[in-house]
């Protein structure tokens, strides 16, 4: 539970485009949800606008994309626009997947938080998610 917070992180997990493989979605929804935080996984096939409504209505401290298609450069993109058209500056993006290092480097200049390569640690993760809530979210 976060100190700041006084109640567990609340992060939603996406799978946006046509991108079918969820087993490393499912294996970080578990792992977030085992360090104490309440996940919703929308499962697949969401579009950005559908990710940014969710976590939206559900009110979450941050948003994991998980991508594999190569669709990267266009999706976090969107998603970060129409997190800024609803008001949602303090929530954090954040991902993983194959995604180039450069890539990576462009998509944090654009607003994205760290992004994750396969293998990472699960801890780190949730360690990262926790730590930017903790020092980034107003209330």
């Amino acid at each position: 539970m976060n100190d700041k917070l006084n109640r567990p992180v609340r992060v939603l997990v996406a799978k946006v485009g046509l991108d079918g493989h969820d087993r490393g979605a499912k294996v970080i929804a578990t792992a977030l949800r085992d360090a104490g935080m309440e996940v919703i996984y929308t499962g697949l096939r969401q579009t950005p606008e559908m990710v940014v409504n969710a976590a939206l209505q559900e009110d979450v401290d941050a948003i994991g994309i998980s991508i594999l298609s190569g669709a990267h450069m266009t999706v976090f993109p969107k998603v970060i626009q129409l997190m800024k058209e609803k008001g949602m500056d303090d929530v954090l993006l954040t991902g993983g997947g194959i995604i180039p290092e450069d890539d990576m480097q462009q998509l944090n200049e654009m607003g994205v938080g760290k992004l994750f390569a396969p293998g990472t640690s699960t801890h780190d993760i949730a360690s990262y998610i926790t730590t930017w809530v903790k020092d980034h979210r107003n209330f």
